[in-house]
């Protein structure tokens, strides 16, 4: 495999997996006290059992080279420093002043058995709801005889809520007779432990139907897929999960069709309403040979399922697209995102979604023409379409012409395999991006030196020096600007964000996210002028620091980082199999594997010629671009190194106490 190719990415057959070797005792607990960093603090809802998945293959992890393995953990609280076992040591001791409350509790009741208890304090539909028996002592008639209670030893931090507690000790919100009244809710919001105040904040933003959630991301319309493991009030506005994505409310569906690169077939159909799974469903893939048989047999006691297979013309391109077709009885949508559909894609990961409207059938009948956009969606799909050559995609083709794209609002930025020479060399690709950029990009006396911003979860073989490909071609289209590609590009910064070691290390998943995060050692060996231009993961404004990122975003903000000329989610990594190399003089443009994406331009969105950008989800305004990372990015520093796949991380510990080390 030569350099140029090493970058395309194949997938072994899942029979050639070693699961027994998977996991081998871990050597000796190393120290960790020297490099504790900010990533070693866990969240409240860390501290939650979270479910961990060991697979290794992604359509990213594999590059024809053996699979890491992970080394058996051997101390479940290695990660741990000594101020979280102190921690623990207290947790435990109010574990038993619980107890002992609850046993006080027990014996109180037996003596209290001949007492009247006014009804108000045992039958309220409120409080049983609410479980807030606190209330009904402060509420109670004998409110006097409080003020003869000892005081309890928590004062206005006690948490408890057992009713024998409250008329066992006082409290310092007992005295205030409104407060005490109406207030409970106040008291138990305030000064609850943070955890429970998460989960109470956040149910309102949770609890939204995923149509709400949807129209309050409008004009803009881009997502994250929610997480596990983070603080809910993260899951809320402008995220979206599989589920919500396919739900009931979303449409009424009839039909739907799913581009990607994994599927994992039992799992996905769960992901629709038991009211869609008998719906058809087509599954378009590039998987051959054994691959191939093993998809249809996993899906073969799904009568509704049928497969498309993509060609794959060029020598180790793969099919990477993914995206989705969703036909309702009163219209169409079309989903673009970066999840395989495979369950840990979309459990612990950072992934980026745009969700179109529903858009209504044509009244003047089927047309490729009439009931398009400004931004020429439906013509640029409809030919993305045709370049699989596929008759199982005809009907989806007639589905397009029968419906009206004009409330469009994105450009497609698609790569199918092949040499596109002439006309074709600027449908496909970065030479895609180039022509809309010089068609609709940012003035250039506006925007010509500002930064470009890439981000991406995998990186192929670029080249010997950065002018081989990164710095020249790749650098043109990206920092082209209205009316010329010809900006010097010596003034562009580019920089690139990429996970560290310690971000892979610290992360939700630990070492096993690095298997979707593939950067093998043999082409990191050829490059490293391409390590000066990494930096950090962070995502501090979207609750996805731990979240490692699987998502594909380019971006082009300003240098106060308070606006963008533009915003691109795609699935295409920083390849030049995903994005084109120039060949024979730049007559023609090579791609060797399927992709997509989408491009937000301002004016088409919001009617100016820049966004406001942030990654602050909770400050966002209306028809703010909010960015799955924070700016501005964070440069990596000397003892910083890139996550590489396939080398042994054996220093120190990830999150859950393992270490990584390939076969």
């Amino acid at each position: 495999m030569s350099d140029t190719d090493s970058d395309a990415t194949i997938e072994p057959d899942p029979s050639e997996w070693d699961s027994s070797n998977l996991f081998s005792p871990s050597p000796t607990r190393p120290s960790i006290s020297k490099r504790q960093s900010s990533y070693h603090q866990l969240s409240d809802s860390d501290n939650d059992e979270t479910k961990t998945v060991h697979h290794q293959n992604t359509e990213d992890s594999y590059n024809g080279r053996s699979s890491p393995k992970l080394l058996k953990k051997n101390d479940k609280h290695l990660f741990e420093n000594s101020s979280s076992k102190n921690t623990l040591k207290k947790e435990k001791s109010t574990d038993m002043e619980k107890l002992n409350d609850q046993n006080n509790s027990a014996r109180n009741k037996k003596s209290d058995k001949g007492k009247v208890v006014p009804e108000n304090r045992t039958n309220s539909p409120s409080l049983k709801r609410k479980h807030s028996s606190g209330d009904s002592a402060r509420k109670s008639p004998a409110r006097e005889s409080l003020k003869s209670l000892p005081p309890c030893k928590f004062g206005s931090k006690c948490y408890r809520k057992n009713p024998d507690h409250f008329k066992e000790f006082s409290h310092p919100s007992d005295s205030g007779s409104s407060e005490a009244a109406s207030g409970s809710k106040t008291r138990q919001r305030s000064q609850s432990p943070p955890i429970k105040r998460h989960k109470t904040e956040t149910k309102a933003l949770t609890s939204k139907e995923p149509l709400a959630v949807f129209n309050h991301a409008q004009p803009i319309s881009f997502f994250l897929t929610k997480v596990h493991g983070i603080s809910s009030e993260y899951n809320g506005a402008n995220t979206m999960s599989l589920k919500d994505i396919l739900s009931e409310n979303m449409g009424n569906l009839q039909e739907s069709c799913q581009f990607n690169y994994m599927f994992e077939t039992q799992w996905l159909m769960q992901q629709y309403p038991a009211s869609f799974r008998q719906k058809p469903l087509l599954c378009v893939h590039g998987f051959q040979g054994g691959q191939k048989s093993a998809l249809e047999a996993d899906a073969r006691k799904f009568t509704n399922i049928k497969f498309c297979q993509a060609r794959l013309e060029m020598p180790y391109g793969t099919h990477h697209t993914k995206m989705m077709f969703l036909l309702y009885d009163d219209g169409l949508r079309v989903v673009i995102h970066t999840a395989n559909l495979i369950e840990r894609d979309w459990h612990q990961k950072t992934q980026g979604i745009w969700i179109s409207p529903v858009f209504p059938k044509l009244k003047s009948g089927p047309s490729a023409i009439h009931g398009d956009s400004a931004t020429h969606f439906k013509k640029d799909l409809l030919q993305y379409l045709a370049a699989y050559k596929a008759y199982q995609l005809k009907e989806w083709q007639d589905h397009i012409s029968m419906h009206d794209f004009s409330a469009a609002n994105v450009f497609v930025v698609g790569s199918v395999p092949g040499r596109h020479m002439a006309d074709k060399k600027h449908c496909f690709g970065h030479m895609r991006l180039r022509k809309l950029l010089h068609d609709h990009g940012p003035p250039k006396d506006q925007t010509s030196k500002w930064p470009v911003i890439g981000q991406f979860s995998s990186i192929g073989s670029l080249g010997a020096s950065k002018e081989n490909w990164l710095s020249t071609e790749f650098l043109q289209s990206f920092a082209t600007v209205k009316g010329t590609s010809s900006v010097p590009l010596a003034s562009v910064p580019l920089k690139l964000i990429f996970p560290s070691v310690d971000n892979v290390r610290t992360s939700l998943e630990g070492y096993p996210a690095g298997g979707s995060i593939p950067y093998s050692i043999n082409v990191a060996k050829k490059q490293p002028w391409l390590h000066t231009f990494f930096h950090q993961w962070r995502s501090e404004g979207r609750g996805r620091n731990r979240a490692m990122p699987h998502i594909k975003t380019y971006c082009r903000p300003s240098p106060d980082w308070g606006d963008a000329a533009w915003y691109l989610v795609t699935s295409s990594n920083l390849s030049k199999a995903a994005w084109g190399a120039l060949e024979k003089k730049g007559s023609q443009l090579m791609i060797r594997s399927y992709e997509i994406g989408v491009l937000f331009i301002p004016h088409f969105l919001v009617g100016k010629t820049v966004f406001k950008c942030t990654s602050k989800v909770r400050e966002a305004g209306e028809k703010t671009l909010v960015l799955p990372y924070d700016l501005p990015p964070r440069a990596y520093t000397k003892e910083d190194k890139p996550w590489i796949w396939d080398i042994a991380h054996k220093e120190l510990p990830d999150s859950h106490g393992n270490m990584w080390c390939p076969s």
